[in-house]
């Protein structure tokens, strides 16, 4: 493996990454961490040999930057439990709250995707685990009864920045490792930071359970931000190959491609993080649970969420990413009936297991449709007639590109999500229900399982046998293994 100095920067031409920083200090040692200015992961001796390694150590520090950012991403989730009476918030400005922290992280996913060619992997990763004091510290200071909705709706827009983690991280990851374990990677590496949504309920559902206040929580998560980008900076590595092609942004917008899977991923991921962030506050208000009661259960879905994106990932990999969507998305539709079903009979029993086993299905579903983006493009390039590293290398331009957008879009569901519970109990009067917006959300399932099987598993009609292809023609696609 051929290194430079954390202080060199590749400036050459994308094939010329070999040549680049012969100068530098060699290895893994050394007081900096290095770029990588050779990286072929489709490579299987140079996988074997070291890429192996080095890809599974990059990976474990993402999932623990990336864990945090979505802790502090979720924040306001759990400081809405602690909001009682005396805060003089009802449920649609707690609601609004939230929904302020879905937009901004999923607004910046975009910046962050492109910082990781821009700067390194490695060096965004400290940069991005550094910016989640902002948000924490500040909740610190302001966390009491009386001060102003405007500060404390501030605040929840600065925990946004923990949401950009994401896309940053995905793209990140997503050029360390080959096509064939891709949905494994990116499904752990997701998962892995999706984990930190329970776990930040759970530290709250601890806090509470012991009679303690915000600030005790907001006083553990600050030093774990300090040590995730200390980590992120000793142990992360920077890959001097990658970099910000302004081509293959403008092609990957242009792609249908693109919306159609920030479609189905507002279906998926969308569902994730805009549930995880109203689970509790819909017990509260539709159930009438306490703080404490609302914790007790509020983890369990997204916690049964994260650790099942890695198999939804590994499930893509064997069966294909679209057939793992088209039945999940079944499923979630089934799922969200249940819900209704139990929403307008009042039975919480019932609510919180349909409610859970959505999140469970939401997680599945992130893993496969994320393992789609990179198949989907890199069976584009192989249709247009290109094969090996060629292909692989189309692919990974594409996707990268293609995987800050789709993760914004589907970020801006959990918006949504949100906005939608805000209007279904404002609306709903003094006994307010969800109903109206579980409604919603079963229509937006029945449309992405039409569309799945519309784009990506319908046969192709059979051409006639005196048919043929006109010269450069793309062929008929068939996505079913992506």
């Amino acid at each position: 493996m051929t290194l430079t100095t954390g202080k060199t920067r590749k400036t050459g031409k994308t094939g010329e990454a070999g040549k680049t920083g012969e100068a530098g200090k060699s290895g893994e040692g050394g007081s900096k961490r290095a770029w990588i200015s050779r990286w072929e992961p489709e490579d299987e001796e140079f996988w074997e040999r070291e890429g192996a390694r080095v890809a599974r150590r990059n990976l474990a520090f993402s999932v623990l930057s990336e864990h945090i950012g979505f802790s502090v991403w979720t924040l306001w989730s759990v400081m809405v439990l602690f909001m009682g009476p005396e805060y003089g918030i009802d449920a649609a400005g707690k609601f609004f709250l939230v929904s302020m922290a879905t937009l901004v992280g999923a607004v910046v996913r975009v910046p962050y995707t492109f910082a990781v060619a821009r700067f390194g992997g490695r060096n965004w990763t400290v940069v991005a685990a550094s910016l989640l004091l902002l948000p924490t510290i500040a909740a610190f200071v302001v966390m009491e009864p009386g001060t102003s909705y405007t500060t404390f709706m501030v605040c929840a827009l600065l925990t946004g920045v923990g949401g950009g983690n994401f896309a940053s991280s995905m793209t990140n990851i997503n050029s360390f490792f080959p096509l064939r374990k891709k949905g494994w990677a990116l499904g752990l590496n997701a998962g892995g930071g999706n984990i930190g949504v329970p776990v930040m309920q759970l530290a709250a559902l601890a806090v509470i359970g012991a009679g303690g206040g915000p600030r005790l929580l907001l006083g553990v998560y600050i030093p774990l931000v300090v040590v995730s980008a200390v980590c992120a900076a000793l142990f992360m590595d920077n890959l001097a190959t990658v970099r910000n092609d302004t081509g293959a942004a403008r092609e990957a917008v242009r792609d249908p491609h693109t919306w159609i899977m920030s479609l189905l991923y507002v279906g998926t991921f969308g569902s994730f993080i805009g549930y995880s962030f109203a689970f509790g506050l819909v017990l509260q208000t539709q159930f009438g649970r306490t703080p404490l009661e609302a914790a007790q259960v509020t983890f369990l879905g997204p916690l049964l969420g994260s650790l099942i994106r890695p198999v939804g990932g590994r499930l893509a990999d064997r069966y294909g990413g679209a057939r793992i969507t088209l039945w999940n998305f079944t499923g979630m539709a089934a799922a969200t009936g249940v819900v209704v079903v139990a929403s307008e009979r009042e039975s919480l029993a019932l609510f919180t297991a349909a409610f859970i086993v959505l999140f469970v299905l939401s997680g599945l579903g992130n893993g496969s449709t994320y393992k789609m983006i990179p198949g989907i493009f890199h069976a584009k390039a192989v249709r247009a007639g290109l094969v090996g590293e060629e292909a692989a290398r189309y692919g990974r331009r594409l996707s990268g590109a293609a995987m800050g957008l789709i993760g914004a879009v589907g970020a801006l569901g959990g918006l949504g999500i949100n906005l939608a519970f805000r209007e279904a109990f404002r609306t709903a009067g003094p006994a307010g229900s969800g109903t109206g917006a579980f409604v919603a959300f079963l229509a937006c399932y029945a449309l992405c399982f039409v569309v799945t099987w519309a784009v990506y598993l319908r046969r192709p009609a059979t051409p006639r046998p005196s048919s043929a292809p006109a010269a450069g023609n793309e062929p008929q696609r068939a996505y079913a293994e992506v």
